[in-house]
Parts: structure tokens; sequence; C-alpha cells
């Protein structure tokens, strides 16, 4: 009886360790054939002339401390370029400039559409450093920095507006969409980082989610606004 019981768990046991190996091959076979998309999207893209060269190596750069500068991810970048770009934007506004990285971004897809970027923040220092960033990257005759509280200066904006990106206080997104929703173009978009920060009954989200004139889309944490035509 003994005999047959220490067979029993033998055989058990090499059936675990059989079922494991092979679990492991298939997730290392499952590697190979897949594709991580989340890796990919975060990798910085190819320079395709030697203006995206220069600005992609200032991104290389500034993706150093974009943590400490609280800036977007690089898949963020990507899909700020994606749009400016493929949307042909002429004017995009930008509230909170930082140290310039988000910028750069959306400059990068105006570098092909000959657009312009206009982009507000607060703080001095930031603002100069966003100035040298600019001018470093090659893409500063495409951008106009205002120094001020957005919440006031955006009402000094004329020109009809392509995209709005909005990365600065929280607590005021409500009132930059309130003022700058007017100056969106029909067909233009609202884009607005950290969505993932906001709960669903916070102003913000039922101002871009119940209003009929607007249809919303939420990527990885941004929320992408289309103000209807």
């Amino acid at each position: 009886m003994l005999r047959k019981i220490v067979l029993f768990i033998a055989i058990a046991l090499l059936l675990i360790a059989t079922m494991t190996i092979i679990a492991q091959e298939r997730g290392r076979m499952g590697r190979g054939r897949g594709t991580d998309s989340s890796s990919l999207s975060g990798r910085m893209p190819l320079p395709k002339t030697d203006a995206e060269k220069r600005i992609i190596e200032v991104l290389n750069e500034l993706d150093k401390y974009r943590a400490q500068m609280q800036n977007v991810p690089i898949e963020d970048g990507k899909l700020l370029r994606v749009l400016v770009e493929s949307s042909g934007a002429q004017h995009v506004a930008e509230i909170g400039t930082s140290n310039g990285y988000s910028g750069i971004w959306i400059c990068l897809g105006l570098l092909n559409t000959g657009g312009k970027l206009t982009t507000f923040d607060i703080d001095p220092e930031r603002v100069a450093l966003a100035k040298e960033n600019f001018k470093k990257a090659g893409v500063d005759h495409l951008v106009t920095i205002i120094l001020g509280d957005a919440h006031n200066e955006v009402a000094k904006l004329k020109s009809p507006i392509d995209m709005v990106f909005i990365d600065a206080d929280k607590p005021g997104y409500p009132d930059y969409l309130k003022k700058l929703m007017p100056l969106v173009r029909p067909g233009g978009l609202i884009l607005a980082h950290n969505m993932d920060m906001f709960g669903s009954d916070s102003e913000y989200i039922k101002a871009i989610t119940t209003n009929p004139e607007l249809e919303t889309i939420f990527i990885s944490g941004m929320g992408v606004t289309m103000k209807k035509r």
C-alpha cells in the first residue's frame, strides 16, 4: 500500500513538472510570435529628415528628466504628434508649457503642417527652460510662449484653434474648456492629460461627455474630444 502511495505521488509530481515546462515553453513561444505593443509605442520614433533627427535627439535628452518635470510619456507624445500632423493642424494651443517637452512633440507634427504653437505657463523659470529647449530642437520659430496665468491669458487668443492640449492645474480644466471651446474650429480637437486622475463624476468629465456638441474617447489616460461639425 505504501509503495502504491509513493508511486502515485511520484507520478503526480512528474505530471506537474511536465505541465510547468510546457507552460513556460508556450509562454516563450508566444512572446516570440506576438508583439508587445506597449513597448513599441514607448520607443522614440525614427527620424525621416535631418530636422526630425535634431528634434528627436532633444526629446531623447529631455526624456531623462520626464518624471522630474512631470512630462507626458513617450506614447502620449507620439499621440500628440500623430493627431497634429494627420489633422493638418495650423494652430495648436497648449496649456502647461513646463520645459517644452510636450510642445516639442507637437512641433514634430507642426513641422510638416506649417502650423504654429501657442503655449502658456505661469512659471518664469520653466518658460526660460522651454525657450532654450525649443531653440535647441530647432522649432523656436514655430512657437509663441505666453508667460502668465493661462486662465486670464487664453481670453486674448483670437485666431481659430485646430487643437488644444491641456496639461496644467487639474481643477482648472473646466475653465480652460469653457474659454477655449468657442475658439476651436468645428472638427477640431481638445486633448486633456491625466484623465485617469479624474473621477467619472468630475466637472470636466461631465462637460466633455454630456455635451451633444462634443464626442470624446479616452486613450491611456488622455481625453480626446472632438468638436462636432
